[in-house]
């Protein structure tokens, strides 16, 4: 009688909790080698994996299944060893998450930036400031409505990092956290009229706009880069090591980030690649 691993049990609980999981290539299949990819809801809410998981199951036969998550949570699934690999964009997080033994490495994959959104009519002024953690202030000392992911994710750490630089622990009914991903946290931006704070990739394919623009953007602390972290093997012998190691490596050789270059909407890139 065989025992299941926890990385079986993890996929018996997927099954249950489908709607997290996307295959990005589409049904393969029986037998197809496959990854567990733990990643970020902003990257799959971007559409990016319906684009370059395709091309490199076509190079590799690898199938990739994508757990969409907060940040945070790829990291606790990782630690379980329920993932292969992860793609997340939280670099001292990553960086800790290889300096305890769960990941093999950490590469750089792709970045874009976090930009402030906002009602058009801009209540705190913020089209006004000189940097991020001035827009900050002004919404703060404003009370205008604003709507946080409050999900642990690399997004809400984000913030969470720009508050502090603010100097401000943002509290009251003006600031609602709302424990959810960037998609439903736009809608409920939408639908408050509130500031949010969202990467450009998820903000460009988003459709619910109503009376939401970005207000403000381009500072350097807005940077957002995202790392590919292999499963360590040595820490969880029943990762498939090898088929992640062909994904890590393919994200960052030169197929995988012409691939990441070329997606776009309405001719806008969401994501750059780290070239040489």
């Amino acid at each position: 009688m065989s025992v299941a691993t926890p990385q079986c049990l993890f996929l018996a609980k997927s099954a249950v909790l489908s709607a997290l999981v996307l295959t990005a290539a589409g049904p393969l299949a029986a037998g197809t080698p496959f990854i567990i990819l733990a990643s970020t809801t902003s990257t799959e809410q971007s559409g990016l994996f319906q684009h370059i998981v395709p091309q490199f199951t076509a190079r590799t036969g690898i199938e990739v299944r994508v757990v969409a998550v907060g940040t945070g949570q790829a990291f606790a699934i990782g630690r379980r060893g329920d993932a292969d690999a992860l793609l997340v964009h939280h670099r001292a997080g990553e960086e800790q998450f290889v300096a305890e033994g769960y990941g093999s490495e950490r590469r750089d994959v792709m970045y874009n930036d976090f930009v402030l959104i906002g009602p058009r009519a801009d209540p705190a002024g913020v089209t006004q400031a000189d940097s991020i953690q001035d827009a900050l202030v002004r919404i703060a000392e404003s009370s205008s409505a604003f709507a946080s992911r409050g999900d642990d994710s690399g997004t809400h750490r984000k913030e969470r990092e720009l508050w502090s630089t603010a100097r401000i622990e943002p509290s009251g009914r003006w600031y609602r956290q709302l424990g959810s991903g960037m998609g439903p946290t736009l809608n409920t931006a939408a639908a408050m009229d509130a500031y949010v704070l969202a990467d450009r990739g998820t903000w460009l394919s988003f459709r619910n706009r109503q009376e939401l623009v970005i207000v403000f953007e381009g500072d350097e602390a807005l940077l957002n880069a995202y790392g590919s972290i292999p499963v360590n093997p040595e820490r969880f012998d029943w990762v498939k090591a090898d088929l992640a190691r062909k994904w890590h490596d393919w994200l960052v050789a030169p197929e995988g980030q012409t691939a990441i270059a070329e997606y776009r909407i309405n001719g806008e890139p969401l994501f750059f690649p780290f070239r040489d």
